[in-house]
């Protein structure tokens, strides 16, 4: 039988480090040893938070106003004054703090007036004049020239101009609660005259600077949170060990005799 007493940890062992020599570091080494440690630890702590931290997806949010009755827009010079994001409208610009967008206009004109930072997209390839009666899926976005003045609307056959008993779609910019440019669109449907108009439809990119198509609807969120992959891969992981144990189980199970009929007659 070996024999031996503990092994000497103080001793070389060819070629290799030496315990001892290490335990006699100076003080300043080990800590930037530790240090040096502490760092990467770190770095990689950060690195893994931020692969299972999902980045925020655009998303647009679309919704038809007062339960898709539209918001009515009186033909008066308040109109109807409108926060995007809070859905809040009214004709009293106090009682809608941070308004977006104010169509208004007595008989029978309809005119835009506009928050600070706000306005609406010329028709494509028109740089001036009033808001225009744009195309389905026309880009919203930070490359468009908006209307800033009152000038009114202009019904008639040519292209960008307002329709009467129509839908007519108009794309806007706004300061969000976020205090970032947002892009939208929206569809006002219009009577037998410009007074009798009626917003109908909103849409909006979640994302600051994110561009919209006339006409797009909503698109819920890509990313999940991101606890819920984790808890989603644990939770197949489990269900299929559980799974695999039970297969094992019914294979050790002795095959069932089943008893042959028999075509012999009984005495």
């Amino acid at each position: 039988m070996r024999r031996g007493g503990a092994k000497d940890l103080t001793k070389k062992s060819g070629g290799g480090g030496d315990y001892d020599g290490f335990l006699k570091l100076p003080v300043a080494n080990l800590k930037t040893k530790l240090a040096k440690h502490l760092a990467a630890c770190t770095a990689a702590a950060i690195a893994t938070s931020a692969a299972l931290t999902p980045e925020a997806k655009a998303f647009i949010i679309n919704y038809q106003p007062n339960g898709g009755a539209g918001w009515v827009i009186p033909a008066n010079i308040d109109g109807l004054y409108i926060n995007v994001e809070t859905k809040a409208a009214s004709s009293t610009s106090t009682l809608v703090p941070g308004w977006d967008l104010n169509p208004y206009g007595s008989s029978p004109t309809l005119n835009w007036f506009n928050s600070n930072g706000g306005g609406q997209l010329h028709y494509p390839g028109i740089t001036t004049g009033p808001a225009g009666n744009l195309p389905l899926g026309t880009t919203v976005s930070s490359t468009g020239s908006y209307n800033t003045s009152t000038t009114p609307v202009v019904f008639g056959a040519n292209p960008g101009n307002w329709q009467l008993n129509a839908s007519n779609y108009f794309g806007f910019r706004f300061i969000a609660a976020d205090s970032l440019i947002h892009f939208g669109w929206g569809r006002m449907d219009v009577g037998a005259t410009p007074s009798t108009r009626s917003i109908m439809e909103i849409g909006y990119e979640s994302i600051a600077g994110t561009s919209i198509l006339v006409g797009a609807g909503s698109a819920p969120p890509a990313s999940v949170p991101g606890p819920l992959p984790l808890f989603g891969a644990t939770a197949a992981f489990g269900w299929s060990r559980r799974l695999r144990r039970r297969t094992l189980q019914a294979s050790k199970q002795p095959a069932p005799t089943t008893a042959l009929p028999s075509n012999t007659p009984q005495a």
